[in-house]
């Protein structure tokens, strides 16, 4: 009996040495692993996507498919909600391939994250007032979507860059006069005008300067500073004569708050503008093998 057992514990040790020498049969290719990844970009399942995607960049860092695995998670956090990931990995990109021929996707896409930082799933769906935010993310957009026209004013994504430029100046804007409401609120008149005058000298051609006037002519009207007051309302008045706080005469009609019609068309577009699917990064026209 004793020899029958020996016989058994060696049998057993002769088989699991054969199957651990035995490639695993399991192991995916790059290839494998990289469609697998497209599949579940193409149902939208970008959550196991990314996980794909990471999984072949750590098994193949210098494979054939790891840089375009790079560029295609950043458009997979970004997809997923994840805009805070989405930069970091636009960043990471930037940082080891910065000469690379599809940068300039990376830049597109960290711009596009800070854009829409700050919004929930329902957000990107509802129109939403982004003038009550924080403007920070707001800001560093415009600052990435200007390197990616400065470094590469031909690239496909500049048009989209430029267009949301200028949506985000204008939400900057109306930022700017949203403050200078609260400061109405609290009686900070001064600040109020600091406010309006920021957005004419700063921000001019955007939708909110008329407004930033009539803040400036009400908060000097308060502060007792006649001629100030009368100087923006000779602007307001020649430039806008059809502004919700100028009578049919052209007199001023004091509104602490300030809420104007104008302002509720421009907060309705926000929101809209922002419904928008961004492009997948291409590479079909790269030899994959």
């Amino acid at each position: 009996m004793k020899a029958l057992n020996n016989v058994v514990i060696v049998l057993l040790i002769a088989v699991l040495a054969g199957c651990a020498s035995k490639p695993n049969r399991q192991e995916q290719s790059e290839r494998e692993i990289y469609e697998t990844a497209q599949g579940y970009l193409n149902s939208k399942n970008f959550s196991l996507a990314v996980q794909n995607l990471q999984l072949l960049e750590s098994r193949y860092p210098f494979g054939p498919y790891a840089e375009q695995a790079q560029l295609e998670i950043i458009y997979a956090y970004y997809r997923g909600g994840d805009n805070e990931a989405a930069v970091t990995a636009a960043d990471r990109f930037i940082r080891l391939h910065p000469r690379h021929e599809k940068v300039d996707y990376a830049y597109y896409m960290r711009g596009l994250a800070n854009y829409t930082e700050g919004e929930g799933i329902l957000e990107r769906f509802i129109p939403t007032d982004m003038t009550q935010r924080d403007p920070g993310s707001a800001i560093q957009s415009f600052e990435d979507f200007r390197m990616l026209l400065q470094r590469f004013p031909n690239s496909p994504y500049a048009d989209d860059a430029r267009a949301r430029m200028v949506n985000l100046r204008n939400r900057l804007a109306r930022y700017e006069i949203n403050v200078a409401n609260y400061y109405f609120k609290r009686k900070a008149y001064l600040a109020a005008a600091n406010r309006g005058r920021y957005v004419i000298e700063n921000l001019p051609q955007t939708p909110a300067v008329p407004d930033a006037l009539a803040v400036m002519v009400q908060a000097y009207l308060l502060l007792g500073m006649d001629d100030l007051a009368e100087q923006s309302l000779t602007v307001l008045r020649k430039n806008y004569p059809d502004h919700p706080n100028l009578d049919k005469k052209g007199n001023f009609v004091s509104n602490v708050g300030l809420d104007q019609e104008g302002s509720l068309v421009n907060k309705a577009t926000f929101g809209l503008f922002d419904r928008y699917e961004p492009p997948r990064f291409d590479n079909r026209d790269k030899d994959n093998n």
